[in-house]
């Protein structure tokens, strides 16, 4: 069973790989699927900018193995502080861990130990390992020759960021998974006027679908600059004054 750690860590919200646009980085999508169910290379390095999808592809990966009967876990490194590197312990009796943000521990000398005896471990049972980071392996601000090394081995994809028209399919996939037809036009104007990283979009689709449940309305353009200026209004208004 795929699992998250129940340590009191805030998580980011799970999702599926069937929401994600691979558009160019295709690919690096597949190989991670296969990745997940146990038949494709067992060790894949994820990096790229933010925005560009690393969390929601290792928490994709960890449903992804459930279903195929897999048990995998999900750790996020961009919260090390509030674990111990023993938290590595005997993890290489699951089938697939997933670790997020491994910048997170970099310079650290106990948790890059930690790491490499992981790496080493789960290669050793022939486990699976997926690491996400914002630069590539030789990048990372790691002080353990011996980790870097690692961490280079296997697939390393760059993850690519989405064009505009890769947003406008994006967005109106996600609408149309809440049941909200938008078309394209519809979502240029969103494009235009709000903030252009797919979190933000995602975010704003969420509140959008509330509000036309409540107004009773379709996304059209003016009921959408409406909601976008009235909230705009209310966030200025919550701005404490200065001097």
């Amino acid at each position: 069973m795929s699992k998250q750690l129940a340590l009191g860590l805030t998580l980011p919200e799970s999702t599926g790989l069937e929401s994600y646009l691979p558009a160019s980085n295709q690919q690096a999508v597949s190989d991670l699927a296969a990745c997940a169910g146990g038949t494709g290379e067992p060790f894949i390095y994820l990096w790229g900018a933010p925005q560009t999808g690393k969390s929601h592809l290792l928490q994709a990966a960890t449903q992804l193995a459930d279903q195929a009967g897999r048990s995998a876990l999900y750790i996020p490194l961009d919260q090390a502080t509030q674990l111990s590197p023993a938290i590595f312990d005997d993890l290489e009796q699951l089938d697939l861990i997933c670790l997020d943000v491994v910048e997170g521990i970099a310079g650290n000398a106990d948790w890059e130990q930690a790491l490499f005896g992981l790496f080493n471990r789960l290669r050793e049972r022939e486990k699976s390992l997926l690491v996400a980071a914002r630069c590539s392996p030789l990048n990372l601000p790691i002080r353990l020759p011996d980790l870097v090394s690692r961490l280079s081995w296997g697939l390393c994809y760059q993850l690519q960021p989405l064009n505009d028209q890769d947003k406008i399919q994006a967005l109106t996939v996600v609408a149309a998974r809440r049941g909200l037809p938008l078309s394209d036009e519809t979502a240029r104007y969103i494009l235009r006027h709000t903030q252009r990283d797919m979190g933000s979009l995602r975010r704003l689709l969420k509140r959008l679908d509330q509000a036309s449940l409540e107004a009773k309305r379709g996304l059209t353009i003016p009921f959408i600059k409406a909601f976008l200026e009235q909230h705009r209004s209310l966030d200025e208004a919550a701005i404490p004054p200065t001097g």
